[in-house]
């Protein structure tokens, strides 16, 4: 009986600590869902939504970005990049791993670990990280420049305020396919927000900051920062080399 006496006080702590940390996180939970989610909005594709984007693109100078080959950065100082963009080539850092991704051809891509060539059955695991941490990390970095790349749907969007917003909708590619990004825009045309509508988030249609821009050496713009809910994703040591400079 002492023995079942205390297996219950046991089991009551045990279920007084669960309910006391999951309880506030799905208040939480609840209460951001009702706040902040929002239904995918519907759009127009065509000519205004082209010209949308294209002026987008002029507002960061994406001739400058066509001509970058080279772009190395940190993101949230756990991940750093080495990206050979003309090559198609990405040098991945995290931890004491080294991931040599070829970005056409995964399986030349080779994994270092404490700089030590690593070959052993599980180096595919590594590669396709180091695959999934580039599309993520890239995409806060470069994702305007990519709203003519294969397999994207544009659509303008008339918001409440009856402002001109693009819905960019990834049909194939990357990561996760088929997530959708509602850019809001300044003045002059430039990023200044988007709400995204993807699998890995619980919530649609949060929305992050695209308001911490630097211009880079080869005149290419780029974030330094995201601000996304009360969490902050920076971007650091940005560094972009043109093809006249490499050779």
């Amino acid at each position: 009986m002492a023995k079942q006496s205390k297996l219950k006080k046991v089991l009551k702590i045990v279920g007084g600590l669960i309910v006391f940390f999951t309880l506030p996180t799905l208040l939480l939970f609840t209460f951001m869902y009702f706040k902040y989610n929002e239904d995918l909005p519907t759009g127009t594709q065509g000519k205004e939504a082209d010209l949308l984007a294209t002026r987008m693109l002029n507002a960061l100078n994406h001739d400058a970005y066509k001509a970058t080959d080279y772009i190395e950065f940190t993101f949230k100082k756990r991940h750093h990049y080495k990206w050979h963009k003309t090559e198609q080539t990405c040098e991945v850092y995290w931890k004491n791993i080294k991931v040599d991704l070829n970005l056409i051809n995964h399986e030349t891509s080779k994994v270092y670990i404490n700089d030590t060539e690593y070959n052993q059955s599980d180096a595919l695991d590594y590669i396709h990280k180091a695959e999934s941490y580039f599309n993520n990390d890239t995409f806060w970095l470069v994702a305007p420049y990519k709203v003519f790349d294969k397999g994207v749907e544009r659509r303008l969007v008339k918001t409440e305020d009856d402002k001109n917003a693009l819905l960019v909708t990834y049909t194939s590619g990357g990561t996760t396919p088929g997530d959708s990004y509602l850019w809001h825009f300044d003045d002059n045309g430039k990023p200044k927000s988007f709400q995204m509508w993807v699998d890995i988030l619980p919530i649609d249609g949060l929305e992050a900051s695209w308001t911490d821009w630097t211009t880079s050496k080869t005149e290419a713009q780029f974030p330094t920062f995201h601000k996304l809910l009360f969490l902050g994703l920076e971007i650091e040591d940005i560094k972009t080399l043109n093809s006249q400079i490499l050779n």
